[in-house]
């Protein structure tokens, strides 16, 4: 539950990159966020007592709260609040398979954004630090294994959508959302 939950609080970090009110300080809040969970989530898995990484997954929980306060939801959180509301599916990890694959469709569309989360987690690129730590999670991957069906795929790529946030920095259409939804319905490599 740790792993989802603090994925999940990483994706509300990320979200905040480019979320309808982005601006600066949610950004700086976000990165700081992000460079905290990245720090201390291994550490809490690794050793759930250790109260170092506890200290800084709180720290970048409440960054992550901090920024997507300011900078509204993105694309990540309306896909997953559909995919919960439409199969009630469980929300961390709903968030945690999501969140690859709207940073592998909005980072290139980004730059300034992705850069900015590279940097947080200390790599090259934002899509293979997030990917980094998954792998060192044992993160979830694939919606299938929470219940999602892949026959609600089209209903959900609609609803999809009809919400996504002006100013999302990827055109987004009823073919890209399809894609997206089954990549992570599979648990595909999102590069």
């Amino acid at each position: 539950m740790s792993t989802a939950s603090g994925l999940n609080a990483l994706a509300h970090c990320i979200d905040s990159m480019w979320a309808p009110r982005a601006d600066p300080v949610s950004a700086a809040l976000a990165a700081e966020g992000i460079r905290a969970l990245n720090t201390g989530l291994p550490l809490v898995v690794s050793e759930p007592a250790d109260l170092d990484g506890r200290e800084h997954v709180l720290y970048g929980a409440y960054l992550a709260g901090m920024a997507f306060a300011s900078a509204g939801a993105g694309l990540h959180h309306k896909i997953c609040h559909v995919l919960g509301g439409m199969y009630d599916l469980p929300h961390a990890q709903t968030h945690a398979v999501v969140l690859p694959y709207v940073l592998a469709l909005n980072g290139p569309h980004a730059p300034e954004a992705d850069e900015r989360i590279a940097g947080a987690f200390g790599s090259a690129g934002a899509l293979s630090g997030l990917q980094a730590l998954r792998k060192r999670l044992d993160a979830p991957t694939a919606l299938a294994d929470h219940g999602m069906p892949e026959d609600g795929i089209p209903a959900a790529a609609g609803a999809v959508l009809a919400s996504v946030p002006a100013g999302n920095p990827a055109a987004v259409t009823l073919e890209t959302v399809t894609r997206l939804l089954h990549a992570a319905w599979q648990g595909a490599d999102p590069e």
